[in-house]
């Protein structure tokens, strides 16, 4: 056996292939793997497809095969006449790259950054290493470097008291897989195609229902986009809606979320102070023209404060006088444990100046990706081909099933047990905390949501406060971290619907431990 078919052999035995790899694809692999390791040098002969499979004991068309493909991509090289030989990927990258191109200066850049002249896998080493670390990768644009710079992924993994997390294991499984299997037996070819019409038509009947009963939105059922999310609606609204260097007009403290989509497409966030009423218009406000305003009135997030009639009717004035889109995010509206959840904004709106959205990530379960849009009649055929033209929106099996879902009443009924659940947790959360935070330290009262806040004194660093907490396997958010300009309240976002009672009790006085050790001086 040749030392080529060796080395191959070793690679063959390792147990790290899927089970269900086929054996030409297993040895595509390991030579490829062994090309990039320098394993097989360039240059290198390999054996004859026939020697090859004797060595291995497979059969020689897996060989062709795997040498075929090998050869198609640019690893291995046939010479008739004389055999296949290894490709020198890296003279190849050396040419791709040239001396004087703007690759050729990143390369030797790179080299000299790295104290290795000509190593041509500097670059790659680079970008795993920052990826790693949480350094910048190289070579993003400006926005890319904006939008991540602070990666919000990670500080949103699912740990007791995370805010903004539902606890979707009480989501009903069963009766889902009933309704979408119905959906799969019907067999019907239009839900496997994109959705060209605005979304899956009883659905958006569905939708058109629930928000003239539950929310008081004036609303016809051509006006119902479904999205994949309050994240695409906000998008299709700031490209469709706005250009680059456009002023937004956002609540600060604000959704993160929302600073992100209008950072992505490049307008200007000019952050208007929130207080007890909700969006506070000052002179120095009113002295700049939006293209945008983003709002959260029924619930604002993050402190929960709940936006006046007073305040309502301004800024829908507003919007009229400076030719301004108001895009109101309902993201949680459900969640409202005493009364009958609020009214909407837009059903005040008869300018028709307002663009509506929900989600159904909140109430059923995240991964759903499921929302919806209210547009005002005039934008109805501009969002409707935006909509299939710049996001070939699909997963009608899914909204066809959540129509059933809706239709039958089960959304009802849903809604109404995990209110009843969450308001119980809320209230125990609250009992808990208070038997160890100090009076100078309040618990926010607004009985609706997915989350308290609690504020903290000045003096207390809430972002070092987090991060301390959460070294206890505990994950809070700090309330500064969401203003764009001072001042900055100081406090604690804690999350309690993803939390059992058992785990409020037990982690709850722990919390308020925490805290009270932070506050007291």
């Amino acid at each position: 056996m040749s030392p080529t078919s060796d080395l191959l052999a070793a690679a063959l035995a390792q147990s790290s292939f899927h089970p269900r790899l086929s054996q030409q694809r297993r040895l595509y692999e390991a030579a490829k793997a062994a090309i990039h390791q320098q394993r097989l040098g360039a240059g290198s002969k390999l054996p004859s497809s026939r020697d090859l499979a004797r060595d291995l004991g497979i059969a020689r068309n897996t060989v062709i095969a795997a040498f075929e493909q090998l050869t198609a991509e640019g690893y291995v090289s046939s010479v008739r006449g004389s055999g296949t030989y290894v490709a020198d990927l890296h003279a190849h990258t050396a040419s791709m790259r040239g001396a004087g191109g703007p690759a050729g200066r990143n390369a030797a850049r790179d080299a000299r950054s790295t104290g290795a002249a000509g190593s041509t896998g500097a670059t790659l080493d680079m970008v795993e290493s920052a990826a790693t670390v949480g350094m910048q990768p190289p070579r993003l644009s400006r926005r890319g470097r904006e939008l991540t710079r602070q990666a919000a992924g990670p500080r949103f993994e699912i740990q007791p008291f995370a805010p903004g997390d539902a606890d979707f294991s009480s989501f009903p499984f069963k009766l889902w897989q009933r309704l979408q299997n119905r959906v799969w037996r019907e067999a019907r070819g239009d839900l496997l195609d994109y959705g060209q019409s605005g979304g899956h038509l009883p659905l958006r009947q569905a939708i058109t229902e629930y928000l003239r009963l539950s929310r008081s939105v004036r609303v016809e059922m051509e006006q119902v986009m479904i999205t994949a999310g309050t994240q695409q609606s906000l998008d299709l609204c700031a490209q469709l809606l706005a250009d680059a260097g456009d002023m937004a007009w956002i609540e600060n403290p604000c959704y993160w979320g929302a600073r992100r989509v209008f950072q992505a497409r490049e307008l200007k966030l000019h952050p208007i102070t929130v207080d007890g009423d909700g969006m506070a218009l000052k002179k120095n406000d009113l002295a700049t023209r939006p293209r945008l305003i983003y709002v959260t009135p029924s619930h604002h997030y993050p402190t929960g404060a709940v936006m006046s009639l007073a305040r309502r009717r301004e800024l829908l004035d507003v919007a009229v006088r400076k030719d301004a889109w108001i895009l109101e995010d309902d993201y949680d509206s459900e969640f409202r444990y005493t009364g009958r959840p609020l009214a909407a904004l837009q059903g005040l709106d008869h300018d028709d100046r307002v663009l509506y959205m929900g989600t159904f990530s909140k109430v059923l379960y995240p991964g759903i990706k499921v929302g919806y849009l209210v547009v005002p009649p005039a934008l109805i055929a501009a969002f409707r081909s935006a909509l299939y033209d710049l996001q070939r929106p699909g997963q009608l099996t899914v909204q066809a099933t959540l129509a059933e879902f809706i239709a039958q009443g089960h959304f009802t009924t849903h809604i109404r047990k995990i209110r009843q659940t969450y308001g119980a947790r809320r209230e125990l959360l609250r009992r808990m905390l208070l038997q160890h935070l100090p009076r100078d330290v309040s618990i926010s009262s607004e009985e609706s949501g997915l989350h308290l806040v609690i504020e903290l004194p000045d003096h207390v660093d809430d972002v070092a406060l987090a991060q301390h907490i959460a070294t206890e396997r505990l994950s809070v958010k700090a309330l500064s971290t969401y203003y764009l300009k001072p001042p900055a309240r100081r406090g604690l976002l804690v999350g309690y619907a993803y939390c059992t009672p058992e785990q409020i009790t037990d982690h709850g006085l722990r919390l308020g431990a925490l805290i009270a050790a932070a506050v007291r001086p």
